[in-house]
């Protein structure tokens, strides 16, 4: 069961992003009609669009699953909003405030609000840090516990809330298996008391066996710390399971929005639907029809006009506009956001 959304009585986002995009500059061979002798020697800079205009909102309490393909810009997204990367386009706001062009410097108050569980739990970690200090190093940086013995009642209480035992601190990374090291990084995230926490697919690099006991722990400290989760995964079983809403992305821009249930259940996205498909159904023979996308996901060095989704899109006899105007998220009768120019 996924933890209740707990909405402000004014209705605020915790977390808002208008128009958000990050795009990167990569060197890439010329075309072969546009080269020239000198030109072969050398390489063209191109734009990566990794994430394209996105507007999304987190409320206090929820969790939003943000769900699609590898390499569709969900973890460059979750990383934007924290600004470990800086947004190309577009605000960010926390808590009501604009944090877009914060200096660094001033954003650390904000990284006790604001914090990442990371998909590698082993490269997250610094292999020569005991996991005591790794968790106690944010309480040094922040100034929470002044003295050594009030670091260590701090991480012995940490530890133990993720179900690991403050005998552990001693130990490095490499004595603990996948699960047991996620464990230490959402301690390590928990330490200052956080409000919000992108969990950037915590639990991809762990066996089906451990990966429930990580989204339970995350459940139950959710609702012991009230926190706000955005939950990046491309599990669409496991999203299912602890997201109250779910984002859909393609290629950098969300293409549905809307409560888990209402997605999982009545999809109106062609891609949503078609990556509901794939989903592995546990009764044999109760599975739904699978829909094979055709071709492969365009580059994002050079998106496709309008619709990116329509070189791909199963919908038959679709209107000119799929290949020439992009679709705006707009709001159906279902409650769930979708940008398509065909859904009803």
């Amino acid at each position: 069961m996924t933890a209740p959304a707990l909405r402000r009585a004014d209705g605020r986002p915790l977390v808002e992003l208008s128009g958000v995009s990050k795009h990167f500059t990569a060197k890439v061979p010329w075309p072969r009609q546009e080269r020239t002798l000198w030109r072969a020697l050398s390489s063209k800079v191109a734009t990566v669009r990794a994430v394209e205009q996105v507007d999304l909102q987190v409320f206090p309490g929820e969790t939003l699953g943000l769900v699609g393909e590898s390499g569709c810009g969900k973890s460059t997204l979750g990383r934007t909003l924290l600004r470990l990367l800086e947004p190309s386009a577009g605000t960010i706001s926390f808590d009501g405030a604009d944090i877009t062009r914060v200096p660094q410097r001033l954003l650390r108050p904000l990284r006790r609000q604001m914090q990442m569980i990371f998909q590698d739990p082993y490269a997250s970690l610094n292999p020569r840090m005991s996991v005591g200090a790794a968790i106690a190093e944010p309480l040094l940086i922040h100034g929470l516990a002044r003295t050594a013995k009030e670091r260590r009642d701090r991480v012995s209480e940490l530890l133990d809330r993720v179900g690991l035992g403050a005998d552990v601190a001693g130990r490095y990374p490499h004595e603990f298996s996948g699960g047991q090291r996620q464990r230490v990084g959402i301690a390590r995230a928990l330490a200052v008391s956080p409000r919000f926490i992108v969990c950037d697919e915590p639990i991809s690099a762990l066996d089906v066996s451990i990966q429930a006991q990580i989204v339970n722990l995350l459940l139950d400290l959710q609702e012991a710390e009230k926190l706000t989760y955005l939950f990046i995964s491309h599990d669409l079983k496991i999203v299912q399971h602890i997201a109250d809403r779910i984002a859909v992305m393609y290629l950098g821009r969300i293409v549905e929005l809307g409560p888990a249930r209402t997605v999982y259940v009545q999809p109106r996205h062609p891609y949503t639907t078609a990556l509901l498909s794939a989903v592995p159904v546990p009764v044999p023979g109760a599975a739904s029809r699978r829909i094979v996308l055709q071709g492969d996901v365009p580059s994002p060095l050079s998106p496709p006009p309008g619709c990116a989704f329509h070189p791909r899109c199963p919908v038959p006899d679709k209107p000119v506009e799929c290949k020439t105007v992009v679709p705006s998220l707009r709001v159906l009768g279902n409650g769930c956001q979708v940008a398509c120019h065909v859904a009803k």
